[in-house]
């Protein structure tokens, strides 16, 4: 059952990008995980979607901001434990750094960056909240690549007391955002997020874009039904037909081009009574 928009956790990637697009709450979350000092944020587009090649796969970054010396910051919610996460990674820092160059950058003039996928899971089961990656030299540890891109792993099933008290309050509001959770809160980093997480669920053009991309989910789950029955008429048709002989590839082209599902529906039924191809195609007229 869907959840409507006042019922959603921070976990939900919608809720997360709209609470993220305030740069102050934006840039305290940031300065609290990387433990640095940022001046500001810039967003440079909310749910940025790169494209890098028509044939290639896009991808659509909940949190993509810089800041005052262009480095990029790109904050994702993860759900479900998925083992592919290090190459969604590796696919990610490549597609943002691609990005940049084909607007025009030198490859040397590429941002320092920062990937942050925050998870409702443990990836490696080691009971650490954080884990961070850059790129090291295997045969002398001491040695660092240098390459300015750091790829950080948070998780809210954490055991350890590995974090500021403040960031592990954030980790436990991100499956229960709620008013009893915040009231047990010490810091302000939660108290502040909560603030905002109210105010885009009680802004009605929010509402109105969230039950718009929900009904848009629900159209696409049910276009993609629809294909699934149509592909698995067109093969039930065309299995048997090949116990007449040989289909004709006419025959074949003809079955696979017809997408209405009555029609593939009837053409079945004519499919398992047909003696020969002449009698399934003079039928199907």
């Amino acid at each position: 059952m869907d959840k409507t928009l006042k019922e959603l956790n921070l976990e939900d990637d919608f809720l997360f990008a709209k609470v993220m697009s305030d740069k102050e709450i934006c840039k305290e979350l940031l300065e609290k995980i990387l433990e640095i000092e940022i001046e500001k944020v810039e967003l440079v587009e909310e749910q940025k979607t790169i494209d890098l090649l028509l044939e290639s796969k896009g991808i659509r970054l909940d949190v993509y901001v810089k800041d005052e010396n262009n480095t990029i910051y790109n904050v994702e919610m993860q759900r479900g434990k998925h083992k592919n996460l290090p190459k969604r990674l590796r696919y990610y820092q490549g597609s943002i750094d691609l990005d940049l160059i084909s607007k025009g950058e030198d490859y040397r003039k590429l941002a320092k960056s920062y990937i942050i996928f925050i998870c409702t899971f443990d990836l490696f089961n080691k009971g650490r909240h954080k884990y961070t990656f850059q790129n090291v030299c295997l045969e002398d540890s001491d040695i660092i690549l240098n390459d300015q891109a750091q790829k950080i792993l948070l998780n809210t099933k954490g055991i350890m007391k590995d974090l500021s008290y403040e960031l592990l309050e954030f980790l436990d509001y991100i499956e229960d955002s709620t008013e009893d959770r915040v009231k047990h809160a010490k810091g302000n980093l939660v108290k502040n997020i909560h603030k905002r997480v109210n105010e885009v669920k009680n802004d009605i053009s929010v509402e109105v874009e969230f039950m718009t991309l929900l009904e848009r989910d629900r159209e696409k789950i049910e276009e993609g039904k629809i294909e699934g029955k149509m592909e698995g008429l067109k093969e039930t048709i065309l299995d048997n037909l090949k116990e007449l002989g040989n289909v004709p590839q006419n025959l074949v082209e003809c079955i696979n081009e017809q997408n209405n599902i009555d029609i593939l529906k009837r053409w079945t039924k004519i499919a398992i009574i047909s003696k020969d191809f002449d009698e399934f195609q003079e039928k199907i007229k």
